[in-house]
């Protein structure tokens, strides 16, 4: 991997000798042959690294319904430009300025969903028991998804066609162009967006 010059200053300490990137091409379980690409300032020492697909993906959407206690073991793969839904619940994660990507299964999935409806359950404390009633449903079903009859579906929005639920029942789907102008796209590498 070689370094190269680019010919710009650095997003941070403004120096304009010192950025470079390093660019390196690998395959990547579930996500296929990928370059990541690294810009970097010697100066300041900041770095931004993102990876990109060897072959055009286009935007995509899956759903998947969790109908038992085995499907919490379905192995999701989450692109930090995913959108990951859960419609029953009226629950939605978007991709922030600061989203990675992630391997995990559903359960994995759903624990993250627990853990942002505890936190909230904590922020509200008792002053607000009809709010305290619905977010102790949504923990219910989150933590009860797919035993005693409760299916739970679970939706990811991809406009960079990258995530993707791996099993035979996941139904997989090209995303409407209203969606994918709607759709927030996760972080940006600062250095292009100058």
């Amino acid at each position: 991997m070689e370094e190269q010059v680019i010919d710009m200053p650095c997003p941070i300490c403004h120096d304009d000798k010192n950025l470079r990137m390093i660019a390196h091409v690998d395959e990547i379980p579930y996500f296929g042959e990928h370059t990541q690409v690294t810009v970097l300032c010697h100066s300041c020492g900041w770095r931004q690294t993102d990876f990109i697909p060897a072959e055009g993906r286009k935007p995509g959407g899956w759903t998947f319904d969790i109908e038992s206690e085995s499907d919490l073991s379905v192995r999701v793969v989450r692109s930090s430009s995913c959108t990951v839904c859960i419609p029953e619940l009226d629950l939605e994660v978007n991709p922030g300025s600061a989203a990675t990507g992630f391997v995990t299964n559903m359960e994995g999935l759903l624990v993250r969903f627990v853990d942002i409806v505890k936190m909230v359950m904590k922020d509200i404390g008792d002053d607000e028991p009809e709010n305290q009633q619905l977010l102790l449903h949504m923990l219910h079903r989150l933590e009860h998804a797919g035993s005693e009859g409760e299916a739970l579906r679970v939706e990811l929005l991809d406009p960079h066609g990258l995530s993707q639920v791996l099993h035979d029942r996941a139904i997989d789907r090209d995303l409407t162009p209203e969606e994918i102008k709607s759709l927030p796209v996760g972080p940006d590498p600062a250095v292009f967006s100058a």
